[in-house]
């Protein structure tokens, strides 16, 4: 696994050989300047025991800070070339992800989770940001600071560079040992925060919910719970820091010390210049800090290779609905003419197909529903029209071209497709409007809302078209939020418009009239020799609505029992005319309360 690992960092750091080669060179000239320092100033103080010139000490001072500022140039030089391949890698893994994400079946995000699928994209990717940025440049630093530093003091004293770096294994351990407790601890604070972000999230979503019913109190308390969680994750990670750092700084203090001590006897001997023991001193001091970090950079590799291994297996996902290897240019010119050929439909570990053989066409123009009891496949024979579900060859055609053959992009340019809950983004209306074609003139705006008979709603808000969505579109009701989605397809201009209970928000007095505007383009497209209009099927459980369609599709256990014009379908024995008789029923029951 570690051969992969390091595979997968060459590979990342592959595009970005360049400047890493560059920033470990300007590392290779920080660690010779700050090696070269201690030794010119050992050889001043040394200097300065026989006499000096005033003159030759500022010369030596002067060098002495312009090395020193050289170094600190160049060190800031090499974070900012190293460092910024590590933000340029996420960058680029970030739009990567997402590219990725959006060539996913939706059907898998759904079943995966988007709190997984986030946390890949976000925090992980920040983890393999500072492998590749952070824990490259302290590891590089560190070696080439041992790699320098050592052979200088052994030069000057063997003995006192072993006694000095002695305890260094021990802060190295310290660290180790509360490095992989603040891990664990930094992880619950953040796991803490997610979990009351969620929960404000949620409850902003729901404030209506929790006002109608007179939950404040139990929200107050749940948030309470989640806070003192949080506060007690973020305690526990100061505590262990407070006490960290003090220790670091106290076994580094005892080799200063112990080198002290044994310096000054070796001072006595004569066997040691004081320029030498302010050199070593120097030395020892440098080798702290990377020492101190080597424990933290350690604990970042591995944090990094675990999150860079689960932002691999979510990129090596492989979606399982792709267009062609090589497809079939679509007809010319689109008729939305749709034809099913024994379409079934199996969803991933379901127990049963979700439909069976179905077999039927739509002829172009046509206004055709499609309706049955709950479940029993009218959503799936929706989302198998436009691939948003897995359809095998040979069972679906579009203008006589098998779907499965045609570009995806190119397919559902082609199938407009609004489901039961639109969604709606964070925009003014007008741009949810011409969400399918955001260049659309504001003309075409007001021609699709007038269509979806959303205008009369529109002007009765203060900012109009400008006014703002909220999140999922929670400032509008349940018909505002369908009939917007609903203009936003017919604002595109494709040959099959499907409508997946699309008017369920809308009242029977409303989706008529939307269904007479449909027929009513219909008409228009007719007497203006522009084709037949576009053809619709619309799925619905209002069967007031489907006696106005051309033709009724009734679904059963996936299966197709019945078809035909609703008249027909009334007078003859059957699924539909049970499903008639039942909503007829509960209009007179209403009617009578």
């Amino acid at each position: 696994m570690g051969a992969i690992r390091l595979d997968l960092i060459r590979r990342y750091l592959r595009p970005h050989r360049k400047v890493v080669l560059i920033g470990v060179a300007a590392l290779v000239v920080v660690n010779l300047l700050s090696v070269s320092i201690p030794l010119l100033v050992r050889r001043v103080i040394d200097d300065l025991q026989d006499g000096f010139a005033l003159q030759d000490v500022l010369a030596q001072a002067a060098l002495i800070v312009a090395l020193a500022t050289v170094m600190g140039a160049v060190r800031l030089y090499s974070r900012m070339l190293v460092f910024g391949v590590g933000r340029q890698v996420e960058a680029e893994l970030k739009q990567q992800i997402f590219d990725h994400l959006l060539k996913q079946e939706p059907g898998w995000v759904q079943t995966t989770g988007s709190g997984e699928v986030i946390s890949r994209a976000t925090s992980d990717v920040e983890n393999v940001r500072r492998l590749l940025g952070f824990a490259v440049l302290s590891l590089t630093n560190t070696v080439l600071a041992y790699a320098l530093t050592l052979p200088a003091m052994l030069s000057i004293d063997g003995w006192l560079t072993v006694a000095a770096v002695g305890l260094y294994p021990l802060m190295l351990m310290v660290v180790r040992l509360f490095g992989g407790r603040m891990m664990r601890q930094q992880r619950r604070q953040q796991e803490a925060l997610a979990s009351l972000s969620d929960l404000i999230q949620e409850d902003l979503s729901g404030i209506s919910a929790i006002k109608i019913y007179g939950q404040e109190s139990t929200e107050q308390t749940a948030f309470a719970g989640r806070n003192r969680i949080y506060r007690d994750a973020a305690l526990n990670l100061a505590r262990t820091r407070s006490t960290l750092f003090p220790l670091l700084e106290g076994i580094s203090s005892i080799s200063l010390l112990l080198l002290l001590a044994l310096g000054s006897g070796q001072l006595e001997s004569g066997r040691l210049s004081i320029g030498d023991l302010v050199a070593l001193i120097l030395f020892v001091e440098r080798l702290v800090f990377p020492t101190a970090l080597l424990g933290f950079t350690l604990n970042t590799f591995q944090t990094g290779q675990v999150s860079l291994e689960r932002v691999e297996e979510l990129l090596r996902r492989r979606p399982l609905i792709v267009s062609s290897a090589s497809p079939t240019p679509p007809a010319k010119p689109a008729r939305g003419a749709v034809e099913a050929r024994g379409l079934t439909v199996r969803y991933p570990n379901a127990p049963r197909p979700a439909l069976v053989d179905v077999s039927f066409e739509l002829h172009p123009g046509e206004l055709v529903a499609v309706v049955g009891p709950v479940g029993c496949g009218k959503t799936t024979l929706a989302r198998a029209l436009g691939r948003m579900v897995e359809v095998d060859p040979g069972q679906l055609w579009l203008d006589g071209v098998d779907i499965t053959a045609l570009d995806l992009a190119e397919l559902r340019g082609q199938v407009g497709l609004v489901p039961q809950e639109g969604y709606l983004f964070t925009a003014s209306l007008a741009d949810n409007l011409r969400y399918g074609e955001p260049d659309a003139p504001f003309e075409r705006v007001e021609a699709a809302a007038r269509q979806a008979r959303l205008e009369g709603d529109i002007k009765g808000f203060p900012d109009g078209y400008q006014t703002l969505v909220g999140e999922r579109g929670i400032t509008l009701s349940g018909g505002q939020r369908q009939r917007t989605a609903l203009g936003r397809a017919l604002l595109v201009r494709t040959p099959l418009l499907v409508l997946d209970d699309a008017l369920a928000s809308v009242d029977n007095t409303t989706a008529a009239e939307i269904l007479r505007t449909i027929r009513s383009e219909q008409a228009n497209a007719q007497s203006n020799d522009q084709g037949l209009g576009r053809t619709v099927l619309m799925i619905s459980h209002q069967l007031s609505a489907a006696a106005a369609c051309d033709r009724v599709l009734v679904l059963e256990d996936g299966r197709l029992v019945q078809q035909g014009h609703h008249s027909e379908l009334v007078a003859e024995r059957g699924t539909y005319r049970r499903l008639w008789d039942r909503e007829q029923a509960t209009e007179q029951l209403r009617s009578a309360g």
